[in-house]
C-alpha cells in the first residue's frame, strides 16, 4: 500500500481529525490569550484536551461520519459534520453559563469555546474538501493523460437549476464522457453571469446562436429534469438554425426518484416534442402498490406493446405472481426472458393462450385464480379490422366476453378493461368493437363481486403499428413519408404513462366505470412526421411528402375524449369518469347474440347490420358489395 493510501484510508481519516481536534483546542487558548495561557487557564487547557478530541471523535462515530465517502463529499455530508461537532461546544456552552463552582475546570471560555468549535468545522470540512478536489484532479488528469485520446465536446448546458447542477457535478468528474461543460444557458436573467459548480452563467436561450459561435460549441444539453414540451421544441428549433447537436437529461417521470444521473443523457426523442404534460404516479406509489400487493395477477395480451409495458411495471410493485397470456409465442418468451432478469424472485407463468378459446381460458381460471386481471389482448389497427371484421368480433368482443365473465364466476377481486378513444361516438369496426367491450363489462359489473373498470385513452407513441415507427421506417429508406390527409388530427401518449394510467385507474374502479384522461391538445400526423424527420438529423425538405386519403374507418379528428360538463372528477390528476353508456339491456344482448353468430359464419353484412342495430352511435356505411 502506498503512503498516499495510508494517508486516505479510514485509520488515516481519524488520525487526521484527532489531530485537527487536539490542534484547534490549544489554538483556540492560544488565539484567546494572545499565546499560551498560564496558571489555571494553562492547566484545564492540558488536562481537557485529550477528553474534548475523545468525546469529537465518540460523535463523529455516532453521526457515522467515518462512512462517508470522502472523494463524494456533499452539502449533506457537510451538515452530518455540522451536527456531529455541535453537541460537545453545546455542552460546554451550558457548563460555562450554567455549571456550579465545582465545574470550574471545565467551565472554558465563550471565546475559546467559539473559536475551537468554528476551527474543528472548519478543518475537517476542509480537509475533506481538498480530498474531493484532489481525486477530481487526479481523475482528471488520468483521462487528460489516456493514449485513447477521448474527445471533450464543448457542451452548452440549457437551465441552470438543481438538475444542472447535479448534471456539472457529475460531469466535472467523468471526463469518460467526452462531455465539456463550457457554459450554461438560463432564461431567468437574474441568474447571468453567476457560476455554479465553475460554470458560468453565459445568458439567456436567445443568444444561444451567437454563444455557439463565440464558444465552439458542439452540442447542447438541456438540464432541465422536467422540461415542458414547448420550451424543448423551441430550444430545438434555435439549435437547428446553427446546426448543433441537441441531447437532454431523463424527464423525472422516467427516472422515479433516481438522482439525475449523466449516464442517462440521450438524445430528444418524440416523447419530449409530445405537446402534453406528462403524468407520474410517484407520489402515489405506495397508495397504489398496496392494491398489487402480493397479488395473483394476469394480463391479457402480454406481448403486446401496453401489455408488456404492464408487466414490466407491475414487477416492481410487489405482485406475488404475473400471468402471462398471449397467442403469439415469440412475444411471450421475449417479455418472460425480461422479466426473468430483472426479477429474479418473482413468480412467471407464460401461457400461449387466445382468449376467443373459452375451454383452455377456463382451465387457466381454475389452475391459477387470478385476483387482478388487466385485459388488454386486442386487434387494435383500424382499416386492418375493416377488412377482417369477423376476425375483430370474435377477439374484441367475444374474448372480452370471456374474460369477464370468467373473472365474474371465478370471483376475481377486479378487472381493468383496456378500451380506447375510437370506442366515442366509433365510425370503424374496431372502435365499435371496444365500445361493445365496454357495454359488456359494465352489464356484468352491475351484478358482480368483482370489481369492474374500463380505461380509455388515445394513441400510444412507439407502439407496434403505431404511426411512429411506420414514419421511421420511411425516413431510414429515404421516404416518400405517407399521410392520409394533411388535417389529421390524433391524440397521443407514451407507453409508459398509457400504463401508469391503466394501473392508478385498477385501483379506483368498482362498478364498471370508464376512466378516461385528459390528453391535452390534438396533435396534427404531418407536425409529428416534420418532428421524426427532425430528430433523425434531416431536414423537412429532404423528403416528399404524399397524401393518400382517409381509410376505411379513419376519422379526420378523434373525438374528445373529457367532456368537462359530464365528466367527474377522481383523486388523481388528468383522470376523469366517463358517463355510463346507457342501452337496453335486453335489446342489446339480443344484437349481441346476433353479432356473434354472424361473426362465426363469417358473414361480413351481418356483422356491420349488427353492429348498426345496437345502438352504439356506429353507423352501418355503405360498402360496394356488402
Amino acid at each position: 500500500m502506498t503512503d498516499k493510501n495510508i494517508f486516505f484510508s479510514k485509520t488515516g481519516h481519524v488520525l487526521m481529525d484527532l489531530f485537527i481536534f487536539i490542534f484547534s483546542f490549544f489554538a483556540a487558548f492560544f488565539i484567546r490569550f494572545e499565546g499560551f495561557p498560564s496558571g489555571f487557564f494553562l492547566n484545564q487547557m492540558l488536562i481537557l484536551f485529550p477528553y474534548i478530541a475523545l468525546a469529537r471523535f465518540l460523535f463523529f462515530m455516532l453521526f457515522s461520519i467515518y462512512s462517508i465517502a470522502w472523494r463524494y463529499v456533499s452539502i449533506p455530508d457537510a451538515l452530518a459534520i455540522f451536527k456531529a461537532c455541535l453537541p460537545v461546544s453545546a455542552f460546554l456552552v451550558l457548563a460555562r453559563v450554567f455549571g456550579p463552582s465545582q465545574l470550574a475546570l471545565v467551565k472554558l471560555p465563550l471565546s475559546v469555546i467559539a473559536v475551537e468549535f468554528f476551527s474543528v468545522l472548519a478543518g475537517t470540512l476542509g480537509l475533506r474538501l481538498v480530498r474531493r478536489l484532489s481525486s477530481e484532479i487526479s481523475e482528471r488528469e488520468r483521462f487528460e493523460n489516456d493514449p485513447r485520446g477521448i474527445e471533450q465536446k464543448r457542451t452548452l448546458l440549457i437551465g441552470a437549476g438543481s438538475a444542472g447542477n447535479l448534471v456539472v457535478r457529475e460531469l466535472q468528474k467523468r471526463l469518460d464522457l467526452g462531455i465539456l461543460p463550457v457554459g450554461f444557458v438560463d432564461d431567468n436573467s437574474l441568474k447571468k453571469n453567476t457560476v455554479i459548480q465553475g460554470v458560468r452563467v453565459l445568458g439567456v436561450t436567445t443568444e444561444i446562436p451567437d454563444l455557439v459561435k463565440k464558444h465552439g460549441i458542439k452540442q447542447v444539453l438541456i438540464t432541465i429534469a422536467n422540461a415542458p414540451s414547448k420550451e424543448i421544441r423551441r430550444i430545438l428549433d434555435i439549435c437547428e438554425k446553427v446546426k448543433v447537436k441537441t441531447k437532454i437529461i431523463p424527464g423525472l417521470y422516467e427516472i422515479l426518484g433516481e438522482e439525475v444521473k449523466v449516464t442517462k443523457i440521450r438524445d430528444v426523442n418524440i416523447d419530449d416534442l409530445l405537446g402534453r404534460d406528462v403524468i407520474s404516479f410517484k407520489n402515489q406509489l405506495p397508495n397504489i402498490a398496496i392494491h398489487y400487493w402480493s397479488k395473483r395477477i394476469l394480463i391479457t395480451g402480454a406481448g403486446g406493446s401496453i401489455g408488456s409495458e404492464l408487466c414490466r411495471q407491475l414487477a416492481k410493485l410487489g405482485s406475488r405472481q404475473l400471468i402471462l397470456c398471449d397467442k403469439d409465442e415469440f412475444s411471450i418468451f421475449e417479455i418472460e426472458m425480461e422479466l426473468r432478469n430483472k426479477h429474479a424472485g418473482l413468480t412467471l407463468t407464460p401461457m400461449i393462450l387466445d382468449v376467443r378459446n373459452r375451454a383452455q381460458l377456463e382451465k387457466m381460471f381454475e389452475k391459477n385464480a387470478p385476483e387482478v386481471i388487466f385485459h388488454a389482448a386486442a386487434h387494435k389497427h383500424v382499416p386492418l379490422m375493416e377488412a377482417n371484421v369477423a376476425e375483430a368480433i370474435l377477439n374484441n368482443v367475444q374474448g372480452t366476453q370471456n374474460v369477464v365473465q370468467l373473472a365474474d364466476r371465478y370471483e376475481a377481486e377486479r378487472l381493468i378493461y383496456i378500451s380506447s378513444d375510437k370506442a366515442v361516438n366509433p365510425t370503424s369496426v374496431m372502435g365499435a368493437t371496444k365500445k361493445v367491450g365496454e357495454i359488456i363489462l359494465q352489464e356484468i359489473a352491475a351484478r358482480s363481486k368483482t370489481q369492474f373498470s374500463c380505461v380509455r385513452f388515445g394513441n400510444v407513441l412507439g407502439s407496434r403499428g403505431s404511426v411512429v415507427p411506420f414514419f421511421q421506417k420511411q425516413i431510414a429508406m429515404g421516404g416518400p413519408i405517407t399521410i392520409t390527409d394533411p388535417e389529421v388530427r390524433r391524440y397521443f401518449m407514451s407507453i409508459s404513462e398509457a400504463v401508469q394510467l391503466i394501473i392508478q385507474a385498477g385501483t379506483i374502479g368498482t362498478n364498471g366505470e370508464i376512466f378516461v384522461l385528459n390528453m391535452g391538445e390534438l396533435i396534427k400526423i404531418v407536425d409529428l412526421a416534420k418532428d421524426l424527420i427532425r430528430l433523425s438529423g434531416y431536414e423537412e425538405g429532404d423528403f416528399e411528402f404524399q397524401y393518400i386519403g382517409l381509410r376505411p374507418g379513419e376519422k379526420l379528428y378523434e373525438e374528445i375524449l373529457i367532456d368537462e360538463e359530464k365528466a367527474k372528477v377522481t383523486q388523481f390528476k388528468k383522470i376523469f369518469i366517463a358517463p355510463p353508456i346507457e342501452v337496453n339491456n335486453l335489446e342489446f344482448s339480443q344484437n349481441l347474440d346476433a353479432l356473434l353468430g354472424a361473426a362465426k359464419e363469417f358473414d361480413p353484412a351481418k356483422i356491420l347490420e349488427c353492429l348498426s342495430a345496437m345502438k352504439i352511435g356506429y353507423a352501418w356505411p355503405s360498402r360496394p358489395g356488402s
